[in-house]
C-alpha cells in the first residue's frame, strides 16, 4: 500500500507526540518541549526533547530522531503499516485504500533512489582514482580538509559521454534519465548530464541521495557551460521543496537556536568547516515559500546570509518578497550582508571565524532591511520621488496577509516614512506671549493675522477645489504644531494648486511667529468658516490627539501626492509626439497608480465613516 506525502503531512500534524511517548517514557516540561532519559540509551542526565509544535523527537546524546511513526517503529518494535494504522485510528482518520498504481509509483522511487545511490558511490570513487587529480587539486586550493570532503560526498564526474552508462550497467537507460542523471534528445544517443566537474550530492531530509549539484573545474574550456549545474526535477527531487544539507543542518539548529541561509553549497561547506553545521542553501533558485516553511519548522527566524553586492540585495529582496505574505506572530526572517565583493568562504579565509560570527550575532530585520533598500532603490530628490517610496512601501505591506503583522508594519514603515519625508524643522527660541504670575503661565491660543485669515477663509469657502483638500486645511488650523513638520510638502502643494497655493503661502508664514508650545488650535473666534462636517477623523474632536496628528500626516501626503501624478502623467502625455512608445507606457504606468491613490483615498474617507457606524452600535 503506499501513502501520499501529504495523507501521512496530515497524519502527523493531528497526533500530539508527547502523548503517544508519555504512554511509555516519563516526560517533564522543558519551556515549550519536553524532556527525558533516553528510551535509546542509558543516560543519567535528561538529552532527549520532545516538540510537539514541530512534531519530532531528538536525543542529543545518541542522535535518535523522528515522529509519531518513527517512534513507534523503532521503539516499540511494530511494521510500518500496523503503526500508521493505530496513530490513524486515534486521530480519527482513514486509511486509503490499497492503490495499485501508487504502488508500482513508490517502487519506482524506491529503485531511483538505488540508482542515486550507486551514482554517488562511482563519483566518489571516481575522485579518489587518478582521473579526479584536477578536482582534488581544486578542493586543496579551496582549502577544504579531508573530513568536509568525505562528510559531504564530494565526487568527479569524468568527460567521457557514455561513462556513467557504462558504470551503472545494472541499471538500463531509462531509470537513469529519470533519476536526472542522463539526457535524451530525439534522434540522438543519450549521454550523461555531468561530465568533467566536481560533484556534490543532494539529500532529502532523512539523508538519500535524491540529485546531484555540480561545479565545473577551473581552467576547463568549454566557457559556453554553466559554472554550476544542478540535476532537474525528478520524481525525487524538487529544487522548489528542498534545501542543500538541511538533514545536517536540522540537529545542529535545535542546538544553537538559530538557521543560516547562503547562497550556495559551497558557502553551507566553508560554513561548516568553520564550525557553523546550521547551514543550508537554495539550489540555484530565490528563496521559494516552501523552503521559507521547511526554514520555519526549525527556527522561528532564520538568518539569511547574502553577499554585500546588489545581486545580493536583490536576493534579499526576492526572498522577502515572498516571506511577507507568509509572515506569523513570531515567525519572521533576519538579514546579514557580508562585505561587497566577498562570500562566507571569503570572509573566513581573510578575517577568520569571528568575523562572520559577528556579523550573524547582529542581523537586520525584515522591516528594517525593506525600509533601508526601498529608502536607496532610486534617488529621492523631488515630491515625485517619495511619493513614489512612499507608494512602494504600501504595495509591499499590502502583501501582508496577517491582519496584526500588516498594521503594526505599516504604522511603523509610515512612521519612518514621515521622518523622512517630512522632518521637523529647527526649533525656535521660546518666547513666551502670555502672562506670568508666581504660580503658573498661561499662554493664550496662537491667533493669525487679518491678512492670513482672508487667505484661509477664501480657500475654505470654496477656493480649494474638493473637500478633501478644505479638510486638510481645517486640520492644520487644528493642529498647527503640525504646520512646520510638513513644510516641504506643503510647499511642493502650494505650487501646484493656485486656488489654495496662496492660504497655504500664508500659513507657513503664520507658522514663523505663531506660539505652538500647547496644544490649543488657532483661534477660530473671528469668522473662519466651520470645517467640513464629519468628513474625516483628524477633525473629530473625540479623537485621541496622537492618532488625529497621525491621520492628518497621512491625509497631507495624500493631498501631496496626487497633484505629483497629474502633473507626471500631463508631462508623460505632452511627449507623446517625440517618444509613442515610452509615452503611452508610462501614462498606463502613471494612471495606475492614480487609481490606487484613489481608492486609497476613498478608504481615508471611509474610516469615519466606519468608525461612526461602530459607535453607533
Amino acid at each position: 500500500m503506499a501513502l501520499s506525502p501529504q495523507w501521512l503531512d496530515e497524519l502527523r500534524m493531528r497526533t500530539t507526540l508527547s502523548a503517544v511517548i508519555s504512554r511509555s517514557v516519563r516526560l517533564t516540561k522543558a519551556g515549550r518541549e519536553f524532556k527525558a532519559c533516553c528510551p535509546f540509551h542509558n543516560e543519567k542526565t535528561p538529552s532527549f526533547y520532545v516538540n510537539d509544535e514541530k512534531g519530532f523527537y531528538h536525543c542529543f546524546g545518541c542522535e535518535a530522531h523522528g515522529d509519531a511513526i518513527r517512534w513507534l517503529t523503532d521503539q516499540r518494535g511494530m511494521p510500518f503499516m500496523d503503526a500508521v494504522k493505530e496513530l490513524a485510528s486515534e486521530a480519527g482518520m482513514e486509511v486509503p485504500a490499497a492503490d495499485p498504481q501508487a504502488a508500482k509509483r513508490a517502487e519506482k522511487r524506491a529503485s531511483l533512489h538505488d540508482v542515486t545511490a550507486a551514482a554517488q558511490k562511482w563519483l566518489q570513487r571516481n575522485l579518489d582514482g587518478p582521473q579526479g587529480n584536477q578536482a582534488r587539486s581544486y578542493l586543496a586550493k579551496r582549502g577544504f580538509s579531508d573530513d568536509a570532503i568525505r562528510e559531504f560526498g564530494f565526487g568527479y564526474a569524468p568527460q567521457d559521454r557514455q561513462a556513467m552508462s557504462s558504470a551503472l550497467a545494472t541499471f538500463d537507460d531509462a531509470m537513469l534519465i529519470e533519476a536526472g542523471l542522463r539526457i535524451v534528445v530525439e534522434g540522438k544517443e543519450p549521454y550523461d548530464r555531468f561530465r568533467s566537474r566536481l560533484m556534490l550530492p543532494i539529500h532529502d531530509t532523512r539523508g538519500r541521495v535524491i540529485a546531484f549539484g555540480g561545479r565545473i573545474l577551473d581552467g576547463d574550456t568549454n566557457s559556453n557551460a554553466p559554472k554550476y549545474l544542478n540535476s532537474p526535477d525528478t520524481p525525487l527531487f524538487d529544487k522548489g521543496r528542498t534545501l542543500y544539507n538541511l538533514h545536517r543542518a536540522a540537529p545542529a539548529a535545535r542546538q544553537s537556536g538559530r538557521m543560516v541561509v547562503v547562497e550556495g553549497y559551497m558557502d553551507v561547506i566553508a560554513l561548516a568547516q568553520a564550525g557553523i553545521a546550521e547551514a543550508v542553501a537554495p539550489l540555484g533558485t530565490a528563496l521559494t515559500e516552501h523552503q521559507i516553511e521547511l526554514l520555519w519548522r526549525q527556527v522561528e527566524r532564520p538568518i539569511l546570509c547574502f553577499d554585500g553586492d546588489s545581486a545580493g540585495q536583490r536576493a534579499a529582496m526576492r526572498a522577502i518578497e515572498r516571506a511577507l505574505p507568509l509572515l506569523r506572530p513570531s515567525h519572521s526572517l533576519s538579514i546579514v550582508r557580508l562585505p561587497a565583493g566577498m562570500d562566507p568562504d571569503d570572509l573566513i579565509r581573510e578575517r577568520g571565524t569571528s568575523a562572520i560570527e559577528e556579523i550573524l550575532a547582529k542581523p537586520d530585520s525584515l522591516l528594517d532591511t525593506l525600509w533601508q533598500f526601498e529608502k536607496t532603490a532610486v534617488p529621492l530628490h523631488s515630491p515625485e520621488d517619495k511619493a513614489g517610496l512612499k507608494a512602494r512601501l504600501l504595495h509591499h505591506m499590502e502583501a501582508i496577509q496577517h491582519q496584526d503583522i500588516r498594521a503594526l508594519y505599516k504604522r511603523e514603515l509610515l512612521e519612518r516614512f514621515s521622518a523622512f519625508a517630512f522632518p521637523p524643522r529647527p526649533q525656535r527660541e521660546f518666547k513666551p506671549r502670555g502672562k506670568w504670575s508666581k504660580t503658573s503661565f498661561r499662554a493664550p491660543p496662537p491667533t493669525l493675522s487679518p491678512e492670513v485669515r482672508e487667505q484661509l477663509k477664501k480657500a475654505m469657502q470654496g477656493g480649494a477645489r474638493d473637500v478633501f483638500t478644505r479638510a486638510v486645511l481645517a486640520g492644520l488650523v487644528r493642529f498647527p504644531d503640525q504646520i512646520a513638520r510638513h513644510e516641504q510638502a506643503l510647499i511642493a502643494f502650494a505650487q501646484r494648486d493656485r486656488n489654495v497655493g496662496p492660504a497655504i503661502d500664508s500659513l507657513l508664514e503664520a507658522a514663523e511667529t505663531l506660539d505652538l508650545s500647547g496644544d490649543s488650535p488657532i483661534s477660530l473666534t473671528r469668522g473662519l468658516p466651520a470645517p467640513p462636517e464629519n468628513a474625516f477623523a483628524f477633525l473629530d474632536e473625540g479623537t485621541d490627539p496622537g492618532d488625529a496628528r497621525e491621520d492628518l500626516a497621512e491625509a497631507v501626503s495624500l493631498l501631496v501626492e496626487r497633484p505629483a501624478l497629474e502633473s507626471a502623467l500631463a508631462a508623460a502625455t505632452a511627449r507623446f509626439a517625440r517618444d509613442p512608445e515610452g509615452s503611452i507606457a508610462e501614462q498606463a504606468r502613471l494612471r495606475e497608480r492614480l487609481l490606487a491613490l484613489n481608492e486609497r483615498l476613498k478608504r481615508f474617507g471611509r474610516r469615519k465613516a466606519a468608525a461612526a457606524g461602530e459607535t453607533e452600535h
